[in-house]
């Protein structure tokens, strides 16, 4: 006679669910305290971007191709 073996299963699950929401609630608490400690970010500039001018950038190679043709006239 097994009869209970599943109710006592299907318990332990819910308990697990139970405990794993409430960790989850508690990791949520502390990263809204965590964001919150930080604060806003300042107004101004963002300094991901600081220092970027719109339109065409220099490329990052312009020495290493300056070198190859000076190299190529050389010949």
């Amino acid at each position: 006679m097994n009869r209970s073996r599943p109710t006592h299963n299907k318990r332990e699950r819910e308990r697990a669910k139970a405990e794993k929401q409430k960790q989850k609630a508690a990791r949520r608490a502390e990263s809204k305290v965590r964001k919150a400690s930080v604060g806003p970010r300042p107004a101004g500039e963002d300094p991901d971007i600081a220092g970027i001018v719109p339109g065409p950038q220099p490329s990052p190679w312009a020495d290493e191709l300056d070198d190859t043709s000076e190299d190529e006239s050389n010949q």
